[in-house]
């Protein structure tokens, strides 16, 4: 029998008299709640109560209709989205030939969502979700609409309007953003039940990860035949039937209070950062998160620059003007390098299921930020197309181990109660993360080139190898520093901590299930 089509899993539960004296204040209350436990650890800490599995398939996930139709309708808009970023790069490419107008743009997104995250997170555990989420695709739908107006203007060579213009419009759109990213986060956990949530967070991350590949490879295709503001305008549309279909599911009413819960906004943004930075688990899960966003995501923003400088390509074909791009061979080639990428992490999401149910999150996570920043680090190297596909693929597939796990993670660690607010404040940080990362390696390649007198390609290159090798060195230091918490595990005694050596935190041997002699 099927589950019920309801985006709550269960009845809210009655208060307790608003005076209670066993009633603990909030930053108390939420460092004495217990994590949930990981849907991958069965077995626990050598001396430590298990944590029971939780498992569900990508089947059981799609029965779910507001899901399904929500993930379809997310699969246009973010083949939208990865359209207009490609386009975009293209278009501040032929431009101007600046690695920090491109870390600009990306710093000028993310500087909002930094600043006003946090109140959207207040805002997404107050107000009706559903709702919210409407207005925030309306308003980036305008946005959008604006960004293709840009790309209709025919401007002078030489004149920075334009760039202008994109910032600015990037930056409007990182305040819808800051808003609109909460909304989504506590959505999924509406839709589905607990057990289900970190399939259905994986399988929205290999949706979002084939629309890598399928909005690249469309908009390369189009910008052949097309100006840019076709493209950007589908981007646009595609933020309406996001809507439209958000509308069809059912009210999503914030959730109630826990008891003794602080009705101010600053106490309640303090209870939710003392569950990120006081309860261990979600401490490591967070820094996990902020260090590949600041080390990992502006590779994406590098990359058209990388292929222009590294692979020595043309950045414009004969005829083309800023007006109308006209793909050139180093447009095509960063074109597919994105597109491989998201192959390599539909694949990195496909094979979740061969990983064992009893590997722990606090081993798998750091293995995926080490082998992520060992495959940048390797891309690094590249200075030829084919090689370059051929690591892109692998970056891929551990870009999808990284970001999914550690966001599946934080989904399943915060409680419902604060979720709005504990996922904002990981997006704030993460996109802050993102901007400074991006605008450091913009201004890293061009000190490089202009001060040092580094040729272009070999300052992308070192660019490239600033992000892989800390991110490299973070992962080995995570793998050695684990943190059972973030399995819902106590830690363990000290004289019963297994080796600390990197084999044995790949291995994970000591969580694996010890047969009895009755051989069960």
């Amino acid at each position: 029998m099927s589950r019920p089509e309801t985006n709550e899993t269960q009845p809210p539960q009655p208060l307790p008299p608003a005076h209670s004296p066993d009633v603990p204040s909030p930053i108390a209350r939420v460092l004495s709640e217990s994590p949930a436990p990981s849907p991958r650890v069965p077995t626990s800490e050598p001396g430590s109560a298990a944590a029971p599995a939780v498992k569900g398939t990508f089947r059981e996930v799609l029965a779910f209709k507001h899901y399904r139709n929500v993930l379809l309708a997310q699969l246009v808009s973010n083949v939208g989205t990865w359209m207009e970023l490609f386009t975009i790069q293209i278009y501040l490419t032929q431009i101007s030939d600046k690695a920090k107008d491109q870390g600009t743009l990306a710093f000028c997104a993310g500087v909002p969502i930094f600043l006003l995250g946090v109140f959207g997170g207040v805002v997404a555990d107050k107000v009706e979700r559903r709702g919210l989420l409407v207005i925030t695709q309306l308003l980036a739908c305008v946005v959008a609409f604006a960004v293709a107006a840009v790309t209709m203007i025919t401007w002078a060579p030489d004149d920075r309007t334009p760039i202008y213009l994109l910032w600015a419009l990037s930056a409007v759109n990182g305040v819808v953003m800051a808003f609109n990213f909460p909304a989504w986060q506590v959505l999924t956990p509406r839709l589905v039940p607990k057990n289900l949530l970190t399939a259905a967070i994986t399988l929205n991350g290999i949706q979002f990860n084939l629309t890598r590949v399928v909005g690249p490879a469309l908009a390369g295709y189009l910008l052949v035949r097309l100006s840019p503001p076709p493209l950007l305008l589908f981007n646009a549309v595609s933020f309406l039937i996001v809507a439209a279909v958000v509308w069809t599911t059912p009210k999503s009413p914030p959730p109630v209070p826990a008891p003794g819960e602080d009705a101010q906004v600053w106490p309640q943004i303090k209870a939710a950062a003392a569950f990120l930075w006081k309860m261990p688990g979600p401490r490591a899960v967070f820094l996990a998160q902020v260090t590949i966003s600041l080390l990992a995501a502006p590779l994406v923003r590098m990359l058209s620059l990388y292929v222009v400088a590294t692979y020595n390509l043309p950045a414009k074909a004969p005829g083309g003007t800023a007006a109308t791009v006209v793909q050139s061979e180093a447009e095509s080639v960063a074109g597919i390098l994105l597109a491989v990428q998201g192959v390599g992490a539909v694949l990195g999401g496909l094979c979740l299921k061969f990983i064992p149910s009893w590997y722990p999150k606090h081993h798998f996570i750091p293995l995926a930020v080490a082998s992520l920043g060992l495959s940048i680090s390797i891309f690094a190297a590249t200075t030829a197309p084919w090689a370059g596909y051929g690591v892109m693929l692998i970056v891929g597939f551990f870009w999808l181990w990284a970001f999914n796990q550690s966001w599946a993670a934080m989904q399943v660690l915060a409680p419902d109660s604060m979720r709005g607010r504990v996922m904002s404040l990981t997006t704030v940080a993460s996109f802050g993360a993102t901007a400074i990362g991006a605008l450091a390696a913009g201004y890293f390649g061009d000190v490089l080139h202009e001060v040092f007198g580094a040729s272009k390609g070999f300052s992308m290159q070192c660019v490239v190898l600033a992000l892989g090798l800390p991110l490299l060195c973070a992962g080995l230091v995570m793998l050695l520093r684990r943190t059972p918490e973030v399995d819902g595990m106590p830690r363990m005694a000290p004289d019963k901590l297994p080796r600390r050596s990197i084999v044995s935190a790949v291995l994970a041997s000591e969580h694996r299930p010890q047969r009895t002699s009755s051989g069960v």
